[in-house]
């Protein structure tokens, strides 16, 4: 998370420097009894007060970076990008982002039937808006397979993976292949995004993409129809 924040914010931006004084931990000295957590392990006791903190910190940064898209909507990139060369570069991910979340969903009126139904409904939406891509033409080679990024974004070098949930058994499967993308584009990609396409199979969605975000430079989103 930290990267990307960095990637898309700057360095020296109120964004970044926000998020990464977060600890992601209970902080400070504190007294527990561990049965109040449902176990008589002190360790295990803590480990559930430190996983606790976590998810109120990860609240506190998902508004922070919200707050930065708001501002970045309101007034552009240069009123929070600080560092880079290449504001308006950088800007065109929070773009990428915005589309996924706020857009996509309404260009599928019908339940799609399949993964490329959504594919080429976020591709109008790029060229929609004028972002320069290239889907499925990329080759990435990694161990004995090889790879096709659904979108290509070479500029701001970026690569984004659309998946769809369209049953209850999907939801691991669709885990198992996004740890497989990233070992496989992190070889060519420093930022990868994942669009999870959910047809409401996905119950959890913060648990879903809690462990895969916590790799820098990653970032999920998951779109309810």
């Amino acid at each position: 998370m930290l990267a990307a924040t960095e990637n898309i914010f700057g360095k020296n931006s109120t964004i970044y420097l926000s998020i990464a004084r977060i600890l992601w931990r209970k902080t400070g000295d504190f007294i527990f009894d561990p049965l109040d957590y449902g176990t008589a392990d002190p360790m295990k006791a803590s480990a559930v007060i430190h996983h606790m903190a976590y998810l109120e910190q990860l609240d506190t940064a998902k508004g922070i970076l919200e707050s930065g898209i708001d501002q970045i909507k309101a007034y552009g990139i240069d009123t929070v990008y600080k560092s880079k060369n290449t504001p308006k570069e950088s800007s065109e991910i929070i773009k990428i982002i915005d589309l996924a979340e706020n857009k996509l969903r309404k260009t599928l009126r019908q339940r799609p039937n399949n993964e490329k139904e959504v594919q080429d409904r976020f591709e109008d939406l790029l060229n929609a808006n004028e972002v320069d891509f290239v889907r499925e033409q990329e080759k990435i080679v990694y161990s004995s397979k090889t790879y096709h990024p659904d979108f290509s974004f070479t500029r701001i070098n970026t690569v984004v993976e659309i998946k769809l949930c369209d049953k209850k058994e999907r939801e691991k499967e669709i885990i198992s292949e996004i740890n497989d993308d990233i070992l496989a584009y992190k070889t060519k990609y420093p930022n990868i995004i994942f669009i999870v396409y959910d047809l409401g199979f996905i119950r959890d969605t913060d648990k879903f993409k809690e462990d895969i975000e916590s790799m820098d430079t990653v970032i999920v989103k998951v779109i309810k129809h």
